[in-house]
């Protein structure tokens, strides 16, 4: 099932998905042990901040532009992660990674929206 919403209601969702991935990583710097990830996802491109900034930009812009004609729900979810991850990259330096299930790379809401916004979007590509 794929789902459609509109254009506002997309912009409403990465509003709420920012604001949600934010508060959690700010209390988990002040009472938890955190990751600072200064790489991509599973650590990758690390130490490569400014390449990952122009990269999330490069998404950010090309999702909205892509809402003028598609408003899909996985659209919301991963403009909210990106831009999540996006203002630690830019007043951090790094992303605050907390949530460690030991068995995976330590991740955070934002990654956990992209995930499965890529995965919804590959379902959507799928059914179509």
């Amino acid at each position: 099932m794929v789902i459609n919403v509109s254009k506002k209601s997309v912009y409403w969702i990465a509003l709420i998905i920012i604001i949600l991935d934010q508060v959690t990583k700010f209390i988990a710097r002040k009472y938890f042990t955190v990751t600072k990830n200064t790489g991509g996802a599973f650590g990758i491109l690390q130490s490569q901040t400014l390449f990952l900034i122009l990269v999330s930009i490069a998404v950010a812009l090309y999702i909205i532009y892509y809402l003028n004609d598609h408003h899909y729900l996985e659209l919301g979810f991963l403009l909210g992660g990106v831009m999540g991850n996006l203002i630690d990259r830019l007043f951090l330096g790094y992303v605050t990674d907390f949530i460690n299930l030991g068995f995976w790379p330590s991740f955070n809401i934002a990654d956990s929206f992209n995930t499965t916004a890529v995965i919804l979007l590959i379902w959507r590509l799928r059914k179509d």
